[in-house]
């Protein structure tokens, strides 16, 4: 991988609950997300999945900050971008956009395509000069697909797809080297969150863009995807390369999100286990001690509930060696088979005939 662009250690991100009209007093706070690590080389991209609440739409408004993290670091090449202000953070903040999940809501519907895909240079007017502006917005309306002509309509007059791709233009006004798309594609159709897709695969080969995709859809990540993180109540429970994600999945969360995805193919589907998860997530409020996601895990033991697991590869599967080796934040980490008789598993000894887990 090339040098990281972006490093994020010891990412919380907290909102206090007060009670109280006249006197607030604090009684806790959500943990929206609680120590999250991770990297983000040049031109790559990296997939942030886990179900809804997990914390990934905040990391993504902390990376631009619309949020303020309450500690932690986020490192822009090399400089901690959570203590910049002023003409420092808007120089910054210039290089990492966002598009946002929503194509209805994130448009202003009293502003023309044009004011909407130009107003980053009104904030940044040494990108574009006034007499250059239109052009400028042309041009990107045509890099999305879009007729140049558009300029001057308004967002009620185009589709969800069409839209979505205004929020891209409006993202790479600036020229970016980071956009962290939140969910760009799950409010559209099937069929345009395939032309999105391929959009953004040739936009970033196209501008050299590094991207933090963050989706539910989990084929859709393995398909845009460089490296996939995998989040489970404000935490990464596992994260490697997409290859090492989808086909040796470590952590019984992971297993149990890839055991759901539908499968096309009849005999494939017939010869694959589904892990259904007992219980619901656990309150954002109230975070079960060690692993948090012992509650719903059919491997939990006393341990799981005395020690944090750290995220690292896991000491059976170092040892084993070889190319799928990647972090999980696991006691018990193990590539249980999802399909029975899948070729290539690598199974720790306690999981061999006659273990002892």
């Amino acid at each position: 991988m090339s040098e990281p662009i972006l490093e994020v250690e010891g990412l919380v991100k907290h909102y206090p609950l007060t009670r109280g009209v006249v006197f607030r007093k604090q009684v806790g706070a959500v943990r929206a997300v609680d120590g999250v690590d991770f990297h983000l080389g040049r031109g790559e991209t990296l997939g942030i999945v886990g179900e809804s609440g997990c914390g990934k739409s905040t990391v993504a408004k902390t990376l631009v900050n619309l949020e303020r993290p309450t500690a932690g670091s986020i490192r822009y090449k090399g400089e901690d971008i959570t203590r910049l202000s002023g003409k420092a953070l808007k120089s910054v903040r210039r290089n990492i956009q966002m598009v946002f999940q929503d194509p209805y809501t994130s448009l202003n519907p009293r502003m023309t395509v044009g004011d909407i895909i130009g107003e980053p240079y009104d904030i940044h007017p040494e990108v574009a000069p006034k007499g250059d502006r239109r052009r400028k917005v042309q041009d990107l309306l045509d890099v999305v697909g879009l007729n140049p002509e558009y300029i001057n309509r308004y967002p009620h007059q185009f589709s969800g797809g069409q839209r979505q791709r205004i929020g891209i233009a409006r993202g790479l006004a600036l020229r970016p080297e980071i956009i962290v798309a939140d969910e760009p594609v799950s409010a559209l159709d099937v069929s345009v969150q395939a032309q999105v897709i391929n959009l953004m695969d040739r936009l970033q080969s196209e501008f050299d863009l590094a991207y933090i995709f963050i989706a539910h859809d989990l084929s859709i990540v393995r398909h845009i995807s460089d490296r996939v993180a995998v989040m489970y109540l404000g935490r990464i429970v596992e994260t490697g390369r997409d290859a090492e994600i989808y086909d040796h999945p470590t952590h019984p969360y992971t297993q149990a999100l890839l055991s759901a995805v539908p499968v096309p193919d009849p005999e494939a589907r017939e010869h694959r286990e589904r892990i259904i998860l007992s219980g619901d997530v656990p309150s954002p409020t109230n975070i079960p001690s060690g692993c948090r996601f012992r509650t719903r895990c059919w491997k939990a033991q006393e341990r799981c509930a005395l020690e944090v697991p750290a995220l690292a590869v896991p000491a059976w599967f170092e040892a084993a060696g070889g190319p799928a080796a990647h972090d999980s934040a696991c006691h018990f980490a193990a590539t249980v088979p999802i399909r029975r008789s899948a070729p290539g598993q690598v199974v720790p000894p306690e999981e061999r005939p006659g273990g002892t887990v």
